[in-house]
C-alpha cells in the first residue's frame, strides 16, 4: 500500500535536502576559518584557532629589567617597573596594560612561576611580578648596561589588521597575475561547455552506431588521473606549436573537463520532456534548432552547474597552469604567483597563507553564489523528475 499523501514531502526529498545543507555547510566551515584568519595577527594564529579569534589569547613575550630607576635598598638593588613599558614589549600593549599570568627567566620555561609569587633566578637575584606586570628586581650588585632578560606570558585582546592582505595585494605583478588567471580560465570555462553540450546533445537525442560504446568510454576516461596525460598532452602540444601558451592551456582545460560535462549534460539533457522534441521534430525543426530553441534553455541550470565546477576548478588550479604556461612572471596565474613568490619565502605565516589562500578563492566565491540557484537546481533534478 502506498504511503504517499498529498502535500506531503517524501522523505527522499528531505533528505536529499539535509545532505545538500550539510555540503554546503562543511565547505563553507574552511572558508570562513580562512577569512578570520587572513585577519589576524601571526603570533595570536600560532597560540589558538581562529574559532578563538574574538576572545583574548595567551602569548608568551620576553623584555628586559629597566637598568634606569634603580635604587637601593640596604645592601641590595632594586628596580620597580612595569613590564609593559619596556621597549621590546611595549608595541603589543600600547595602553600599556595587560593581565601577567606567569613569567620565567628562560626562554625554555616562560611561564615556570606564577604570577605574584618571588623567583630566585640565581646569582643572587630575585623578581616578582604581578599580574598587573608591575615586578620587584632585587640584585646584590648595581645592575648596568642591558637589564636581565625576563620573560612572561600575559593575555592580550584579540587584534585584527589588514597588513596580511597588504602583504598579498601589494606583491609585485599581483595585479598581472590577477588578470592571467581571468584570461586562462574564462575560455577555460566557456570551450568545454560548448563542446560538450554539442556532444552531450548527440549522445541524448542522436541515434547514430557505436553510441554506447563512446558513452562507455567517456565514463571510463573520468576515473583517469589527468597526470598521467599531462607529459604526453604537452609533448603534442610542442610538436603543434603551442606548447606552454594560453591556447595550449585552454585546450589542455578543456580536454581535462569534457569527460565529466559531457557525462553530466548527457544525463541531464536525457531526462529533458520527450514529447516536447518529438513535436518539433513533426513541425520540421532540426536537430541544430531543437538544441538551440528547446534544449539550451532547458539546460540551464545544468549548463550553470557545469560552469561553476569548471571555474573553480580552473581558477584554483596550480599543477596544469605550471605544465602548460611558461614559468617567466609575466605569465605566472594567481595560484603560481602566490606558491613562488609569496609561500616560497613565507611558508610559516600561518596568515599570509590563509589570505593568500582567501584571495584566490575570493572570485570562485562570489561565482558560486551568484549561481547558487542554478547549481542546487542542477543537483536536484534527479529528485524532482
Amino acid at each position: 500500500m502506498s504511503t504517499h499523501i498529498a502535500g506531503r514531502k517524501s522523505g527522499l526529498v528531505w533528505a536529499t535536502h539535509i545532505t545538500v545543507a550539510a555540503l554546503v555547510i562543511i565547505w563553507l566551515v574552511p572558508t570562513i576559518g580562512l577569512l578570520v584568519s587572513s585577519f589576524r595577527d601571526r603570533d595570536q594564529i600560532s597560540e589558538s584557532g581562529w574559532w578563538k579569534s574574538f576572545s583574548s589569547v595567551e602569548q608568551a613575550y620576553r623584555g628586559r629589567v629597566d637598568t634606569v630607576a634603580v635604587t637601593r635598598d640596604g645592601d641590595l638593588w632594586v628596580v620597580e617597573a612595569s613590564i609593559f613599558t619596556d621597549e621590546e614589549v611595549s608595541g603589543s600593549f600600547p595602553d600599556g596594560s595587560g593581565r601577567v599570568t606567569a613569567f620565567g627567566d628562560s626562554g625554555r620555561a616562560p611561564g615556570e612561576y606564577e604570577a605574584g609569587t618571588t623567583a630566585e633566578i640565581g646569582k643572587g637575584e630575585t623578581l616578582t611580578m604581578q599580574s598587573d606586570g608591575s615586578y620587584r628586581y632585587t640584585s646584590a650588585t648595581e645592575p648596568k648596561g642591558r637589564g636581565a632578560r625576563v620573560y612572561f606570558i600575559a593575555a592580550t585582546p584579540p587584534e585584527f589588521t589588514f597588513a596580511n592582505y597588504e602583504t598579498v595585494l601589494t606583491s609585485d605583478n599581483m595585479d598581472r597575475a590577477f588578470i592571467n588567471t581571468l584570461t586562462v580560465t574564462i575560455p577555460a570555462t566557456i570551450i568545454p561547455i560548448l563542446m560538450a553540450a554539442f556532444a552531450a546533445y548527440a549522445l541524448a537525442w542522436m541515434d547514430f552506431r557505436g553510441r554506447g560504446f563512446m558513452i562507455a568510454m567517456i565514463v571510463g576516461l573520468l576515473v583517469v588521473p589527468l597526470q598521467l596525460a599531462l607529459v604526453p598532452m604537452l609533448q603534442l602540444h610542442n610538436a603543434v606549436g603551442i606548447g606552454q601558451s594560453f591556447l595550449g592551456i585552454w585546450l589542455a582545460h578543456a580536454a581535462f573537463g569534457q569527460p565529466l560535462a559531457v557525462y553530466l549534460l548527457r544525463n541531464y539533457m536525457i531526462g529533458l520532456p520527450r514529447d516536447i522534441i518529438e513535436s518539433a521534430k513533426v513541425d520540421g525543426a532540426t536537430d541544430f534548432q531543437i538544441f538551440i530553441k528547446i534544449i539550451l534553455p532547458l539546460s540551464f541550470p545544468a549548463l550553470a552547474a557545469f560552469a561553476i565546477f569548471q571555474f573553480l576548478w580552473t581558477w584554483n588550479d596550480l599543477l596544469i597552469a605550471k605544465v602548460f604556461l611558461p614559468s617567466s612572471d609575466e605569465a605566472k596565474v594567481m595560484t603560481v604567483k602566490i606558491a613562488d613568490d609569496l609561500l616560497g619565502s613565507r611558508g610559516g605565516d600561518w596568515g599570509i597563507l590563509a589570505t593568500a589562500a582567501f584571495v584566490s578563492i575570493a572570485v570562485p566565491l562570489a561565482v558560486f553564489f551568484s549561481l547558487q540557484r542554478y547549481l542546487v537546481r542542477g543537483l536536484l533534478a534527479g529528485s524532482v523528475k
